[in-house]
C-alpha cells in the first residue's frame, strides 16, 4: 500500500495504547484522578497482566514527564504548543514517552501512536502527529537534553532548566531550592519524584501483621513495622480484599505510628480529617492495642463511608473539622492531617504537579490554620496534638508550626525524636518529622507534635 493510499485503510490501534490515551485524556481534560480511574478501567478489561503493566507505565510515566515532553514537542511544532488541539497534545505525549522513556523501538512507538491518532482524531491530525514524532525521533533524548542545557542552564535560568529537565512546575522547583539549598540535592529530589513507586501495603494490627505481608511475597518496609512493598496488584490480595490490610505509603504509616506512640496512655483519640481512611485504619487498630477509644471525622459523606469500612471499632463522624468543637466533646489526642498541596506524593499522584498552583497556597494555609485551631480547641489540657501534611513546602510546614507557637501560649512543641524508629535518620527539622522521597524512599510527609499545657 502506498503512503498516499494509507488513509483509506481502517485504523488498527493497539488496545493498550488506546486505553492509555483514553485515561490520559480524562485525567488531563476532565480532572479525573489516575490512581482511581486507571485501576477501574483495567479491572474491566480482559487484557493480560503484561499489557496492564504496559498501560500503567505509559499512563503514569506520561503524566509525570509531560512537562518535559511538551518542551521537546514545542521545539518541532510549527505552531505555539499551547494552541495545539488537546487530542494531538495527549497522543503526542504518549508517543514521545515511548520513544524516550520506555523499551519501545522508535519505529513501533511512532507507527503504533499514529494508529491511535487515526482512530481517535482522524487522518488529518494523525498526519500531524506522525510529523511531530518523526522530527523528535531524529534526535536522541541526550541530544534534546543537551539543547535544553545550552538554552537554560545559566544561573538566572536554573529554576526553568530544572523545571523542564525533571518535568516539574517552576513553583515546586523554587520551593525545593528554598528547602534543600543544595543544587545537587534539588536535582536528586526532583529525579526521585519521577521514579515509579512500588505499591506499599500496611498490616492493621489485630487483623494482620507485617509477617503476613512478607509471607505473600512482599518486602518489609525499612522503617515502618507494619508495611511491606508488594509485587502483586494490591486489590487482588486476599488480606486487602477482606479489609485486614490496606494500601498506604510508608511515610503515611510512620505519621500514624509516631502519633500513636505519643498518644500512648491517652484514653480518647481523634482523627480530625480522616478520609479516605488510610491513617484512620491503622490508628484505630493501634488505639485498640493502647486501650483508647477512637473517633474519626470526615467532612465528605462518601469518604466517611470509606473510613467506616476500614476502621477497627470506634465511630465515624461526618462534619466540618473546623466546627467539631461546637459539640462540646473533647479528646486526649487529636491528629489533624490537613488538606494540602500534596506535593510530597508526586511519584504516586503524578497529575498533582500539574493541577496545583502556587496560588493555591493562600487558601490552603488559611484552612490548615483553622483546622489547627479546631484541633487545639478539641484537645483536653495535657492532651496531644499532631499536625501533619503530605507536603514539604515551608508555608504548609515550618511556617505553620512557628505561627501556631506564636499565637498560642498554652501549647508547647514536643520533639519527635524519641518516637522515631531507631533506623530513621536525617528526618528531623526543628523538632518535627520531615521525610523526603530521595532520602527515605517514602512520600515527603511532615508531622509536628504539641502538648496543650493549659
Amino acid at each position: 500500500m502506498t503512503s498516499g493510499a494509507k488513509s483509506f485503510r481502517k485504523p488498527r490501534p493497539d488496545l493498550s495504547r488506546l486505553i492509555a490515551f483514553q485515561v490520559l485524556s480524562e485525567v488531563n481534560e476532565q480532572d479525573a484522578y489516575a490512581n482511581l480511574l486507571l485501576p477501574k478501567v483495567l479491572s474491566e478489561t480482559s487484557l493480560e497482566k503484561r499489557d496492564k503493566g504496559f498501560i500503567t507505565e505509559l499512563v503514569y510515566g506520561t503524566l509525570r514527564m509531560q512537562g518535559r515532553h511538551d518542551w521537546v514537542l514545542s521545539q518541532v511544532s510549527d505552531r505555539p504548543w499551547n494552541e495545539v488541539d488537546a487530542g494531538i497534545v495527549n497522543v503526542a505525549r504518549l508517543g514521545l514517552h515511548q520513544l524516550f522513556e520506555m523499551r519501545v523501538p522508535n519505529h513501533a512507538a511512532v507507527s503504533a501512536t499514529v494508529e491511535v491518532a487515526r482512530k481517535v482524531l482522524g487522518d488529518s491530525k494523525a498526519t500531524y502527529v506522525n510529523a511531530l514524532l518523526r522530527k523528535v525521533s531524529a534526535q536522541t533524548l541526550a541530544d534534546w537534553l543537551a539543547k535544553l542545557e545550552l538554552e537554560y542552564s545559566h544561573d538566572s535560568d536554573k529554576v526553568r532548566y530544572y523545571s523542564v529537565k525533571y518535568s516539574h512546575p517552576e513553583w515546586i522547583v523554587s520551593a525545593y531550592f528554598d528547602l534543600l539549598r543544595s543544587e545537587e540535592e534539588v536535582s536528586i529530589a526532583l529525579a526521585s519524584n519521577n521514579i515509579a513507586a512500588s505499591p506499599t501495603l500496611v498490616a492493621w494490627p489485630g487483623r494482620s501483621s507485617q509477617a503476613d505481608l512478607v509471607a505473600l511475597g512482599g518486602r518489609a518496609t525499612q522503617y515502618s513495622e507494619f508495611g511491606a512493598t508488594s509485587v502483586d496488584i494490591p486489590s487482588e490480595i486476599e488480606l486487602v480484599r477482606h479489609r485486614k490490610a490496606g494500601i498506604q505509603d510508608e511515610g503515611s504509616q510512620l505519621v500514624a505510628a509516631i502519633f500513636a506512640k505519643a498518644a500512648v496512655g491517652k484514653s480518647s483519640w481523634l482523627d480530625l480529617c480522616a478520609g479516605p481512611g488510610g491513617k484512620a485504619a491503622l490508628l484505630s487498630s493501634l488505639a485498640i492495642q493502647s486501650g483508647a477509644a477512637f473517633t474519626a471525622n470526615e467532612i465528605s459523606p462518601s469518604r466517611a463511608k470509606l473510613v467506616e469500612q476500614v476502621i477497627a471499632g470506634g465511630r465515624v463522624l461526618v462534619g466540618d473539622g473546623r466546627q467539631l468543637s461546637d459539640t462540646g466533646e473533647r479528646f486526649d489526642a487529636v491528629l489533624a492531617d490537613v488538606p494540602c498541596t500534596g506535593i510530597g506524593a508526586l511519584r504516586r499522584r503524578p497529575e498533582v504537579r500539574w493541577r496545583r498552583k502556587a496560588s493555591d497556597l493562600s487558601g490552603l494555609t488559611v484552612l490548615q490554620r483553622e483546622l489547627f485551631e479546631s484541633a487545639l480547641e478539641l484537645t483536653k489540657v495535657g492532651g496531644i496534638i499532631g499536625y501533619a501534611t503530605c507536603s514539604p513546602h515551608l508555608a504548609e510546614t515550618k511556617v505553620q508550626v512557628s505561627s501556631a507557637l506564636r499565637r498560642h501560649q498554652n501549647i508547647r512543641q514536643i520533639e519527635v525524636d524519641s518516637f522515631l524508629p531507631v533506623s530513621l535518620k536525617d528526618a528531623v527539622v526543628q523538632g518535627s518529622l520531615q521525610l523526603w522521597t530521595h532520602r527515605h524512599g517514602t512520600d515527603a510527609m511532615f508531622l509536628s507534635l504539641f502538648e496543650r499545657t493549659s
